[in-house]
């Protein structure tokens, strides 16, 4: 057995943690660039309790409140510029995945200078970032405990991760009560992204033992947690377990990376700028039909971490997952058109080769299309 795990995340855990914000941004610099989204962080009073905490503690702060879902490589590349004008060496990440995902390319791009595309699709390489301080306001993402952000090029469509290490936070603050806000459709959606992280690097041709260990757990918190919590459960320790499974599949994607589900969604949300999580919820089911024969073993795990009984219902069981929190769902639904769907294939093999290379289950074009036409339809509960 060879393998190798290597992943430098500085993360602070539990409820309460994130009044430290202050303590911990003051370390890594002294004018901070809060990156935010344009209402949530504002209307909870998060945002005007993490500014008073930073300039308690001696931090100049920034507001950049732009960010949206799906967040743009141009929205990047407008928070970079405000940093240098404002002088910020500290970028914080408060919300969630969307939000995070753009205070890192803000970071990198205060340090690399040019078009971020060029990095993104590795034409040029990064050599350092401004320190990140994550601070999750979601469970889904995970991108509180990895080196990737995932950005859309407005121009062409493409969704695509910049990966680097350089972008792995330099702290992330996971807090489950700054989670307890959400609305229950914004948790089914998030909460499923989470699962099909841990799902996808159990996968993975790139799975090892250290992935493995932390994959299996994490399906198992979200196969015990997320439908009560989306039904009204507000206990703590279920609010700790999603918090604790997303972080862990941002974990595991940064090694084994993602598969077809996260490759074949990113086309759909690059082009329609559907909600991912609903993506994937259509996607999903369809694309685990198809792929069972080539890992018999891994599909069984899948489903009775959901209350399964072996791979054979392991499909059935996402399904019924989503029918409990109100996420079943077919691509038509979310407003991709028949005719999006030679697009959406092209540009699989654009922006998601690693993730079609790393599927247990080799598919062709065309069978990617077949997947996208059924995923269009079918909605099964």
């Amino acid at each position: 057995m060879k393998f190798k795990y290597y992943l430098p995340v500085n993360l602070i855990f539990g409820r309460g943690e994130a009044e430290s914000i202050g303590s911990i941004a003051a370390q890594y610099g002294k004018s901070a660039l809060v990156v935010t989204g344009r209402s949530s962080t504002k209307k909870s009073g998060l945002l005007d309790r993490v500014l008073e905490n930073l300039e308690g503690n001696g931090l100049k702060a920034v507001v950049f409140d732009k960010v949206r879902q799906n967040p743009l490589t141009t929205t990047a590349e407008e928070g970079a510029l405000l940093a240098r004008e404002k002088n910020c060496d500290v970028i914080i990440g408060l919300g969630g995945g969307s939000v995070l995902d753009c205070a890192k390319g803000i970071a990198f791009l205060c340090v690399n200078h040019g078009d971020i595309n060029d990095y993104i699709f590795n034409r040029a390489a990064g050599k350092s970032a401004l320190p990140i301080v994550a601070v999750p306001t979601t469970c889904g993402t995970g991108s509180e405990g990895n080196g990737f952000a995932v950005l859309t090029n407005p121009k062409t469509g493409d969704k695509k991760s910049l990966r680097s290490n350089t972008i792995i936070p330099k702290a992330s603050i996971i807090d489950s009560r700054l989670m307890e806000t959400m609305p229950k459709s914004v948790l089914a959606s998030v909460g499923f992204d989470a699962l099909c992280h841990s799902m996808e690097a159990y996968l993975s041709r790139l799975a090892q033992p250290m992935t493995d260990m932390m994959c299996v757990e994490a399906m198992q918190m979200i196969g015990k947690h997320l439908v009560s919590l989306c039904r009204g459960d507000e206990s703590a320790g279920a609010w700790d377990a999603m918090a604790w499974a997303s972080t862990i599949g941002g974990m595991v994607i940064n090694t084994a990376g993602v598969t077809l589900p996260h490759g074949m969604e990113h086309p759909a949300s690059g082009c329609k700028d559907i909600v991912h999580g609903r993506g994937l919820a259509a996607l999903t089911p369809v694309i685990t039909e198809a792929s069972i024969d080539a890992a018999p073993d891994r599909y069984a795990v899948i489903s009775k971490a959901l209350g399964g009984k072996d791979e054979r219902d392991c499909a059935s069981q996402l399904r019924k997952l989503l029918e409990e929190i109100g996420l079943s769902t077919s691509l038509g639904e979310q407003g991709i058109t028949r005719e999006d769907i030679p697009w959406m294939t092209k540009n699989c093999f654009t922006v998601s080769a690693a993730g079609i290379a790393n599927h247990p289950r080799k598919f062709t074009e065309e069978e990617i299309a077949q997947l996208y036409e059924k995923a269009y339809s079918l909605f099964v509960i």
